[in-house]
């Protein structure tokens, strides 16, 4: 009998901006745990960036819908951008629960680098228990093991998978910067991403 549990990815960030990055992690992700779909979820303030993001949320949104638009796979939530207070992850999962009921499991989807904070996470010990956490593993990002055990215990072994992924050292900061300085990033972001950046004038001004 098959397996009638849905499985959906949680892919958190301020998408400050979007880029092939983090399209590639969602559909590498999508494809080694047979993920029914991925959720791209824009935040508002983001708690561990002090709730700043550069350009105002409905730029993001829409540089992320854009991004998202070519798979059938991917799909982009406001549901932090329409909720007033930081972008709580754990806030997040509960709604995202109560919308789609007791047959979905998810699968948030974040990097070693900080999945190694999440004991600094707002309730992350019941975030931990509500979803399980999908971690990209690259070189010279190692998981610390030791502290997600002593923080979490059997929790963290039974909750946290890890998936090597490709090496794309893509960073929306040096995105910024690359914009800032007049080089191109096509092929860093997907052309109908760049497009947009250039129609609206994005990321011209130095950050403060």
């Amino acid at each position: 009998m098959a397996d009638s549990r849905r499985k959906v990815g949680l892919m958190g960030g301020t998408f400050d901006p979007v880029h092939t990055g983090h399209l590639v992690l969602a559909e590498d992700v999508r494809d080694a745990f047979g993920l029914d779909e991925v959720l791209f979820i824009p935040a508002a303030q983001p708690p561990h960036k002090g709730g700043v993001a550069t350009v105002p949320p409905e730029h993001r949104y829409v540089m992320t819908e854009l991004a998202t638009a070519s798979n059938p796979f991917f799909r982009v939530s406001r549901i932090e951008l329409d909720r007033k207070g930081p972008s709580y992850s754990w806030l997040t999962v509960t709604e995202l629960q109560e919308k789609y009921g007791a047959s979905t499991d998810f699968y948030f989807i974040t990097g070693s680098d900080a999945i190694n904070l999440l004991d600094t996470w707002h309730r992350a010990e019941e975030l931990l228990a509500r979803c399980h956490f999908i971690v990209s593993v690259r070189e010279g990002v190692p998981l610390d093991e030791a502290r997600l055990a002593k923080s979490f215990g059997a929790l963290a072994k039974e909750h946290i998978h890890r998936l090597m992924t490709p090496a794309l050292e893509i960073s929306s900061t040096d995105i910024r910067e690359r914009i800032r300085r007049g080089a191109s990033i096509r092929y860093i972001v997907p052309d109908a991403v760049a497009d947009y950046i250039s129609k609206e004038g994005l990321y011209l001004e130095h950050e403060l």
